[in-house]
């Protein structure tokens, strides 16, 4: 395997964040130079990592979805996923990684797109394929990165994505374990949840979300 390259990390600050039901915590925001994508990606510290001595910190790469974790779209799970990681990685101590990937990679405007699709009557794998774009186009090279700039390379990973365990051990990080997020279900992301069971092997448990059906 080839090495990651290296990124630094460029400023340090902190910031209290405040949830639309209440919740609040402190954080310290970390951005970073040197990252291969040349994109502003965020980690953002939670809690205490590394508090207690041989426990690997509790990690979250998360998508950015304007639609979801902006302007709470039910036609995806990402702004409850959002909430849930940032309290869970508060009281375990970690780091959510906020990654410009709109849309799986496919940026804001080519996902508001593959929704017309979607209403049509495809998936949200489908669609993209329709538009000639990957199914997903994400690289986590840049979250491996960010977590070596952090002094980081063993983690419990917050995810329901298989893929993104394959990456980071291909990347040199060891997760010692996948952690899945709550089934954040709504009459309106049915369909979108379930295709992500079927076509990439998501764990989520199907009977949770086929019971809004």
């Amino acid at each position: 395997m080839s090495e990651t390259p290296e990124a630094t990390i460029r400023t340090r600050v902190r910031v209290p964040l405040r949830f639309g039901d209440g919740y609040s915590v402190d954080a310290e925001l970390v951005t970073f130079h040197g990252l291969v994508d040349g994109g502003e990606h965020l980690a953002v510290v939670l809690g205490e990592p590394g508090a207690v001595p041989g426990v690997p910190p509790l990690v979250r790469m998360h998508s950015e979805c304007l639609t979801g974790d902006v302007f709470g779209s039910a036609r995806c799970d990402c702004g409850p996923q959002l909430r849930e990681s940032v309290e869970r990685i508060a009281e375990a101590g970690g780091y959510l990684l906020y990654l410009r990937q709109e849309g799986r990679g496919i940026g804001l405007y080519n996902k508001l797109d593959a929704y017309a699709l979607q209403d049509s009557g495809l998936d949200t794998y489908q669609a993209n394929v329709a538009l000639g774009l990957p199914e997903d186009a994400r690289d986590y090279t840049v979250a491996a990165q960010m977590l070596m700039a952090l002094r980081v390379d063993s983690v419990h990973l917050l995810s329901n994505n298989p893929d993104k365990e394959a990456q980071l051990a291909g990347l040199h990080v060891t997760v010692t374990e996948r952690v899945p997020t709550g089934a954040h279900t709504t009459a309106h992301n049915l369909r979108y949840l379930r295709a992500k069971v079927e076509h990439t092997r998501h764990s989520i448990a199907l009977d949770d979300v086929l019971s809004v059906a």
